[in-house]
């Protein structure tokens, strides 16, 4: 296999979100869970994303996991490594994208890798060095309360800088739309004055087209699917492709169909409500998840009854209030585990009932779901909403149609949509 391009991402629907552009972008794509054992024969493509689970764990065990992935796609020749972060750039003081970057810039060895988490599509963009949501820096907006890594600063030369051990920089928006000989130029200085890292300005696909081609000659970028674009858009420029997948090519999944919502974010809660019109919804209780195993055992009995006659929503999503109470009575870290581990368990028992095809919403949700099923690498398909694919499990005995999606995409009718798209 000769890959072009590696990718590195923080979670599973972050993965699925930058497999998906880069597909509509031209690249061949397979997305794995992890680093795959040896005996998974996978296809000759343009581009790898191995999805982690990495965005909220030990900071140390994330940089140990990135690293394995990085190594492995770099014995199948990755001219470049990619590491997919969140387009809120969801992290803490304590990690994980700085010390991640460190340990695959040492990797890698380059020295001033240039980060940008900017996604115009989805109304993300850096201005300043200060992460935008639509016409609101980051701490102002409604995504600044993440329940596992809350994001209060939007100066992400400061959010960077205090995470990461070598020292961080600024391109800014002016020497971006200087063209690439002065970003160039911008970025040798900073490397002169032993800066590890530079965010970088963007505002407009035009400029991540820019940045994309230089980050297509080095070893190593940091960024959302913006980034990813760019660079997907530079390779297809050289002419070194193989092409890219294609929905046409999957055969029907068909059989019963359950939706799993564990996110917490607006978006997702919105569409939750917008789905009881048009599928039995579930609310589980999340003080009886977490102090109660009969709670998951109830839902499983009231989902098992109803997917014969169709689609099913099975919803642990509750408002920031709700949400804040039960974090500080049991703690974040259990309620969340909780929350996820209640999710796996309803996919698993709703696979061994037949069911095939899933629309999990939530990124640690849908990490957790796709870990228990065991599925190791997927295909992607056509797109839901921006950033969110169908994704087709491949090198297992059963296949899966998924659908994964970070709590803050997709439309108001997702969950219906989704559904019609993996048939």
């Amino acid at each position: 296999m000769s890959l072009l391009l590696g990718v590195v991402a923080d979670d599973y629907t972050g993965a699925s979100d930058l497999a998906n552009a880069l597909t509509r972008n031209g690249l061949s794509t397979i997305q794995t869970i992890g680093v795959p054992s040896p005996d998974l024969q996978l296809p000759d493509v343009d581009a790898i994303v191995v999805a982690l689970k990495t965005r909220s764990i030990a900071a140390d065990m994330a940089v140990e996991k990135s690293v394995e992935a990085a190594r492995w796609m770099k014995s199948l020749g990755a001219e470049h490594i990619l590491f997919k972060v969140c387009s809120t750039f969801d992290s803490t003081d304590a990690g994980n994208i700085g010390p991640v970057t460190d340990a695959l810039a040492a990797l890698t060895g380059e020295s001033v890798a240039l980060v940008n988490p900017s996604f115009p599509e989805n109304r993300r963009t850096v201005y300043q060095g200060h992460l935008f949501v639509g016409d609101r820096p980051l701490d102002e907006s409604p995504l600044r309360d993440h329940p596992l890594n809350p994001m209060h600063d939007a100066d992400l030369v400061r959010v960077l800088g205090r995470q990461s051990r070598r020292p961080v920089g600024l391109i800014d928006l002016q020497t971006v739309l200087a063209g690439r000989e002065a970003i160039e130029a911008r970025r040798n200085a900073l490397a002169s004055e032993g800066i590890g890292a530079a965010i970088v300005d963007a505002i407009t696909e035009s400029e991540l087209n820019v940045i994309g081609e230089i980050a297509a000659r080095m070893a190593l970028s940091v960024g959302a699917s913006g980034i990813g674009i760019g660079i997907a858009r530079a390779l297809v420029a050289r002419g070194s492709v193989k092409g890219s997948n294609t929905s046409a090519a999957f055969a029907p999944i068909g059989g019963p169909a359950v939706c799993l919502a564990g996110s917490c974010s607006r978006a997702t809660l919105a569409q939750v409500q917008r789905a009881e019109a048009v599928m039995p919804v579930l609310h589980l209780d999340v003080e009886d998840v977490l102090g109660l195993g009969s709670a998951i055992e109830a839902a499983i009995a009231w989902a098992g009854e109803r997917i014969g006659s169709g689609p099913v929503l099975i919803a642990s999503s509750a408002d920031a209030a709700v949400v804040e109470t039960i974090q500080s009575r049991h703690g974040r870290a259990r309620a969340g585990h909780a929350i996820e581990s209640a999710m796996a368990a309803l996919a698993v028992a709703m696979a061994a009932r037949g069911v095939h095809r899933l629309v999990v919403a939530g990124g640690e949700t849908s990490g957790a779901v796709v870990d228990r099923l065991g599925l190791k690498a997927f295909l992607i398909g056509a797109e839901i909403a921006p950033g969110v694919p169908v994704l087709i499990s491949v090198g297992g005995r059963d296949r899966f149609g998924v659908v994964l999606k970070s709590g803050n995409f997709g439309g108001p009718d997702f969950f219906a949509d989704a559904l019609k798209a993996i048939a």
